[in-house]
């Protein structure tokens, strides 16, 4: 049997720590139970602080802290640990000192009188409007506790989908690299000792052979240039982009791309039912629950068209019409959401939505890293292939030569 380290509250809200011998983490988060603890973690002890490489989070770390913080929360409350003592105990558990350091601010507005959302909304760059909506409806419906659990399931699911994307994503990237690498390396170094070679022998250079010595040469007298102009325009359009107007171009110029569209389409489709499941769950109201799902996700034209939607809502249409009038959703969704509202089930719809479209995001990305990845080595393959076959004829003519 193996040790487990283990972080645990106690009936009074106090935490324990140590290690426990078991099975597996199920069998030592029973036996903790059977103890009359609260089992908040169980697994490998972790790492104590030391000389560490820190590198850039760009947003991974804020959004694996407000996860954690999220569970961890959830399982105090539903425990009945009370909700001051249960920030205590989430900002101990905190690895990260930034983060800690904004639960305890949190802490501090929550003792000063102001609710829990009120709290949370003095950090937005943790804590989203949805967030905060959430857990303003679960303070006012007294059911705070499944609120969290609820939020933990999204941030969990999302940021699973997340993932998912960015892994089957380096593989077509590294391949690419690796390719233009090898090209790069063929062209600057290779290319121009065979050209020594010619001018030093004075025998004639076969075609291809100019081709291949005509692009090196080229490439190092004006591919800094080139270089340099394409560095300008990335920057250029990344700064447009930036812009209202870029970033709804540069939105809607993606959806519109074959294969990467629907896939990204698909995945907007799941992130948005997935957030309107879990506001209107919880009784935000659903124009508020429209604009606040809105605004989680990353496709700006997408979005914008649900400003149309809140409005036929506002007027008695429903949800689902207005939906598929904008034609910015897949087909089915809005077939889904007009059952959900005969039914009177449309919490539940939207999740049945968001299931669906979060497992077709994957089998679109799997196509189109299937598609990707074949296209990008025949590329690769013809071009070092060509560059290759140009140099066996140089020296297949050097060897006819010599012969």
């Amino acid at each position: 049997m193996a040790s487990f380290y283990y972080k645990a509250v106690t009936s009074g809200g106090k935490l324990r720590t140590g290690l426990l011998a078991g099975g597996n983490e199920k069998q030592v988060a029973a036996e903790l139970r059977r103890q009359g603890l609260i089992p908040v973690y169980v697994g490998p002890e972790p790492v104590k602080p030391g000389l560490r490489l820190k590198l850039p989070s760009l947003g991974g770390g804020r959004r694996k802290d407000v996860l954690l913080f999220t569970q961890e929360l959830s399982t105090l409350l539903k425990a009945g640990v009370p909700l001051d003592r249960s920030l205590s105990i989430t900002a101990e558990l905190t690895r990260r000192e930034a983060f800690r350091a904004v639960l305890q601010d949190v802490l501090r507005v929550l003792k000063g009188g102001k609710s829990l959302a009120d709290s949370l909304a003095t950090h937005p760059e943790y804590f989203s409007e949805l967030y905060l909506n959430m857990v303003r409806a679960g303070e006012a419906s007294g059911a705070l506790a499944a609120v969290f659990e609820r939020l933990a399931e999204f941030e969990t699911s999302r940021d699973d989908l997340r993932g998912y994307i960015i892994s089957a994503s380096i593989y077509p990237a590294l391949l690419s690299l690796v390719g233009l690498a090898s090209i790069l390396v063929l062209m600057n170094f290779v290319a121009p000792r065979f050209a020594m070679v010619f001018e030093q022998s004075r025998l004639p250079v076969p075609l291809p052979m100019q081709i291949l010595l005509a692009t090196s040469q080229w490439m190092q007298a004006y591919g800094w240039i080139a270089a340099a102009a394409a560095i300008a325009m990335a920057a250029g359009l990344r700064l447009y982009v930036r812009t209202p107007s870029g970033r709804m171009w540069w939105d809607t110029l993606r959806l519109r791309v074959p294969v990467l569209g629907p896939a990204l389409r698909k995945a907007e489709t799941a992130r948005f039912a997935r957030a309107m499941a879990t506001l209107v769950s919880h009784g935000v109201a659903l124009v508020q629950s429209i604009h606040i799902a809105g605004a989680t996700m990353n496709n700006r034209r997408m979005a914008a068209s649900l400003e149309a939607v809140a409005q036929g809502v506002k007027h008695g249409e429903g949800i689902a019409g207005p939906l598929g009038r904008t034609r910015q959703f897949p087909p089915l969704a809005a077939h889904l959401l007009t059952v959900g509202e005969e039914t009177g089930r449309l919490d539940e719809m939207f999740n049945r939505m968001a299931e669906i479209y979060e497992s077709e995001t994957r089998v679109a990305i799997r196509r189109l890293t299937a598609l990707f990845e074949p296209m990008i080595i025949l590329v690769m393959g013809v071009l070092i292939g060509a560059l290759i076959l140009s140099m066996l004829v140089a020296i297949t003519s050097i060897n006819e030569v010599a012969v």
